[in-house]
């Protein structure tokens, strides 16, 4: 049970206009291999590509052109893959890691041989977090991770060094700066985003070694530690929460944006929105953890493309592998599609198009950042999957004002549980 640690760094489908225009073939007879991806890559990928009607037939893939649809969100992505059928399905699916278990268990996902000039472009992490029982199945695209941007205007350009030393800002400036919060998570949600806050408070998903390997003895949750760090961080004498993690993600950026809150976790899909808004990227850092020199754990791994079984039953296989490799698989279209995409590549060619941005998420991933493993976070032997155990457990603890001791020790008697079941795929 071995996983590499990255180091160094009904479906709502929602269309854009310029992508359905995209993606009406020019003739009938038109050749097109059908690449899924989300509200970001999709369009991101069709700048790259240019619009059918621009593109040049087997630029990419011989005899072949290349239709992007895109998907108003990853959830919604990824409904529709879990819908997808041999008619409705792609050839190439853009998504997370940690899709490849649940993929290949549906039959959706298919085995990728990349040859070797290829391969030398990656990691051998990058490529591990793309694998799944020895096989690929996927080629790496970019880093996925978040990262807490600091509003050094409000805080006097001091990076708080504890997460305690956040608390105590805010409590002290909450009525004279009229703070809504102190902490909120404006990008991945609350639990993708809001691992970080997890894990500098004692908890994790699964307890990873240094070399590795995913404990199925080690509780996830130092459930001692973590009731402490809630009570004495997050809650006030009497239980109610203190107002400076809310349990929501709602209007998290815009009142980040509008100087209302001093932190917030952000993607490093959406930094340059910040940028535009007059932030730095200097001012990103990991979220500390209690004590100094150590830092709340986030999530740290890489987006594919993958290849679907679908490729083959639409007679596109050949085409959408020789797509994979050439354009993805290539510095040059890498760097066509870093132009457009924030995440930092994970081709080794893509490093001339890093952004700013980028490098500061790069910097963060590689401090602290911890795998993504799919066939744990989506197991649910324990009553729910992680994505959705973790938002209940912050609205039990800081909304409902459920036993903290209670409820934390019910969450990681959860995930323990889905560590159990979940590992056994990764045998």
């Amino acid at each position: 049970m071995k996983i590499k640690r990255i180091l160094g760094l009904g479906v709502a489908v929602g269309l854009a206009a310029s992508t359905l225009l995209g993606a009406l073939p020019a003739n009938a007879n038109e050749k097109v291999i059908t690449v899924w991806a989300d509200e970001t890559r999709g369009p991101a990928l069709s700048k790259a590509l240019g619009s059918l009607a621009d593109q040049t037939e087997g630029e990419w893939a011989t005899g072949y052109k290349i239709k992007v649809v895109s998907y108003s969100s990853f959830d919604a992505l990824k409904e529709a893959l879990d819908k997808a059928t041999a008619n409705t399905g792609p050839d190439v699916i853009i998504g997370a890691n940690d899709w490849v278990a649940t993929g290949v268990k549906n039959g959706k996902v298919a085995p990728l041989t990349l040859p070797a000039s290829v391969r030398r472009n990656y990691t051998t992490e990058a490529l591990n977090d793309l694998s799944y029982q020895g096989k690929l199945y996927g080629i790496p695209i970019s880093m996925n991770n978040t990262a807490m941007l600091v509003n050094t205007k409000l805080t006097g350009g001091k990076k708080p060094a504890t997460f305690g030393e956040m608390v105590d800002f805010y409590k002290k400036n909450k009525t004279s700066k009229k703070l809504t919060a102190g902490l909120c998570v404006a990008g991945g949600g609350m639990s993708f985003g809001a691992i970080g806050v997890f894990n500098a408070l004692g908890g994790s998903p699964y307890v990873v070694d240094a070399k590795g390997v995913v404990s199925t003895t080690k509780d996830p949750i130092n459930v001692t530690t973590m009731t402490n760090n809630v009570k004495r961080f997050l809650l006030e004498s009497n239980g109610k929460s203190n107002g400076f993690f809310p349990a929501s993600d709602t209007g998290c950026k815009d009142n980040f944006l509008a100087g209302k809150v001093p932190y917030a976790v952000i993607g490093n899909w959406e930094w340059k929105s910040y940028v535009d808004k007059g932030f730095s990227m200097n001012d990103l850092v990991s979220v500390p953890g209690v004590t100094r020199n150590t830092f709340g754990r986030s999530f740290a791994s890489v987006s594919g493309a993958m290849l679907t079984t679908f490729a083959e039953t639409n007679g596109n296989a050949t085409g959408a592998k020789s797509f994979l490799n050439n354009f993805f698989g290539s510095a040059t279209g890498v760097v066509l599609y870093a132009r457009h995409e924030q995440r930092p590549p994970a081709h080794r060619g893509g490093a001339g198009a890093v952004s700013d941005g980028a490098r500061a998420f790069a910097r963060t991933g590689s401090q602290a950042g911890m795998p993504q493993i799919g066939a744990i976070l989506d197991s649910a032997a324990g009553g729910q999957k992680y994505w959705d155990a973790l938002p209940a457990y912050w609205t039990a603890v800081l909304t409902e004002g459920k036993n903290v001791a209670a409820e934390t020790r019910k969450l990681n008697t959860l995930l323990k549980k889905n560590v159990v079941e979940g590992a056994k795929s990764l045998r």
